[in-house]
């Protein structure tokens, strides 16, 4: 599987990464967000749900209490997940992850997803660096990605 690594330098390139994401995405297609607190995640979502609902002032809160919050868009549903306070796959069935994973999934905290991961998701991991600059490694998705 092939990875790329990309500079971002700022919260501006973060946004763009997430709009380009956003325009390649389909029904069935899952982005994993990986990467320590603070690296710019729910960020990444946010302009990720405002760009593929065509509505740049849509409200987008962190699911970090909710754990998913739905979103209807031209491009269908999307389920945005945040995982963070998940102790393992098993919480997923209550949160209707087997009907979700036929829409589209943008997961925060991945890594609690255990055996539930798809082998088929656009993985970006998130990196911070020197002066608030960070990298995103996006791994997956090797025919669709420019």
């Amino acid at each position: 599987m092939i990875s790329r690594l990309l500079s971002l330098p700022n919260l501006a390139a973060t946004y763009r990464l997430a709009e380009a994401v956003a325009r390649l995405t389909r029904a069935g297609d899952a982005i994993l967000l990986e990467g320590p607190l603070g690296v710019g995640k729910t960020e990444f979502a946010r302009a990720f749900l405002r760009t593929i609902s065509c509505n740049l002032a849509l409200e987008v809160p962190s699911p970090s209490f909710t754990l998913v919050q739905s979103y209807d868009t031209a491009h269908g549903p999307v389920h945005h997940f945040d995982l963070w306070r998940l102790d393992g796959s098993d919480a997923l069935v209550e949160l209707a992850w087997e009907d979700a994973v036929a829409d589209i999934v943008l997961v925060e905290w991945p890594d609690r997803l255990g055996a539930l991961r798809p082998d088929s998701a656009l993985t970006i991991t998130l990196e911070s660096g020197p002066d608030g600059a960070r990298t995103a490694r996006l791994t997956g998705w090797d025919t669709r990605l420019p």
